[in-house]
């Protein structure tokens, strides 16, 4: 795996579950998979990746982020590599991913590449006076996402992007009325089967998943049907390997588009680790490896996650164990095993149960221990 991060650390025990060796590929020393680190290097240095792939069977990655030509010279090099370069592209590039979901007809908000500010005002104009504007390239967690009402709320964006001399353009989007947000995680082996999860809902504060709800309230029937085969044309559509995360608007005048794409274990997909007869992490292990992947359903009718955000102000999640553990004894703590700090996701809860009140009411609760 490359790519030392919190996804990378909880694939490790669904690795020795299956009795799969796995090795890290960190970008620093200390991350949270520090345990699996077989070598801290540089993902973008195509050397360094190919020295450490030569010695694995698979390659599979914990981010979005390693370079194209990296994933190509990984594959010249006979590595199987899940998922590949050709389906990575657009998980790397929104403007890339908005004109792959368009071709294959799948409903995405209205949006448009624009390159100059005058363009991106013309959109503005035609589109109730404001937008929305992400850079194509690096954005997560709310990052390169503006609101805006003018070009010139977004003028640093193109100045960089003029700065470049690579022809670059920002992705300009309508801004959608939503109810909710949704979120659907599917898994495809190489050979083409392919598993669902039950669609869920998705919370976010300041542009970061805060809660997930599975399965999504609400949802049973059309709209879940919907998701997930929209989902499953983007699996198939773009050659994706691994879990797909596809992130939804259920809008206000009753469609259902397509946000963001995740080719990773997800966040929204955190509560299968406690929730689902199989965790997005085994799962994503057998899909990489071609095995044949496991049941979806759910232990009990409902499960909540509520991400643990910034941590406490002074000492470690462990320091507040005893009390979480004594006041919300059927809560499961996850820790990622990173040092506190604002905004950062250093841990997640999960709840199940009968009574969704129960449930949400016990992760917010033991979530809310570890948090100042």
């Amino acid at each position: 795996m490359i790519g030392g991060g919190q996804l990378a650390r909880m694939m490790i025990p669904a690795a020795i579950e299956l009795g799969v060796e796995l090795r890290v590929l960190a970008e620093a020393e200390g991350m949270s998979a520090a345990i699996a680190a077989e070598r801290v290097g540089d993902y973008t240095d195509a050397e360094t990746v190919l020295a450490f792939a030569r010695e694995v069977d698979v390659v599979t990655f914990d981010h979005e982020h390693v370079p194209q030509d990296v994933l190509h010279a990984l594959v010249d090099a006979g590595v199987p590599v899940h998922p590949g370069p050709d389906a990575l592209r657009y998980a790397q590039d929104k403007l890339l991913m908005r004109e792959g979901l368009s071709r294959l007809g799948l409903p995405v908000p209205e949006w448009a590449r624009v390159e100059t500010p005058a363009e991106l005002d013309a959109f503005i104009a035609d589109h109730g006076g404001a937008a929305v504007v992400k850079t194509p390239r690096g954005g997560y967690d709310g990052k390169g996402v503006r609101v805006v009402h003018t070009a010139a709320e977004v003028a640093e964006w193109f100045a960089t992007i003029a700065e470049d001399g690579r022809a670059g353009a920002l992705l300009v989007e309508e801004l959608v009325e939503f109810r909710r947000e949704l979120a659907q995680l599917v898994a495809r082996r190489p050979s083409g089967e392919i598993a669902a999860w039950p669609l869920v809902e998705t919370v976010q504060v300041g542009g970061v998943c805060s809660e997930v709800i599975a399965p999504a309230p609400r949802s049973a029937g059309k709209l879940a049907d919907v998701a997930a085969d929209v989902a499953i044309a983007i699996a198939e559509g773009l050659g994706v390997t691994g879990v797909l995360a596809v992130e939804l608007f259920e809008t206000t005048d009753d469609r259902v588009l397509v946000n963001e794409l995740a080719m990773r274990p997800h966040n929204s997909g955190h509560w299968s680790m406690d929730g689902s007869t199989t965790s997005q992490f085994e799962q994503h292990l057998r899909a990489v490896l071609d095995l044949p992947l496991g049941g979806t359903g759910c232990h009990e009718e409902w499960a909540v996650m509520v991400n643990v955000l910034g941590g406490p102000v002074e000492g470690t999640l462990a320091d507040r164990y005893a009390e979480a553990f004594a006041g919300h004894p059927t809560v499961k703590i996850h820790n990622y095993g990173k040092a506190p700090r604002p905004g950062r996701k250093v841990g997640h809860v999960t709840a199940i149960g009968s009574d969704l009140d129960d449930a949400v009411y016990e992760a917010r609760a033991a979530a809310a221990v570890f948090q100042d």
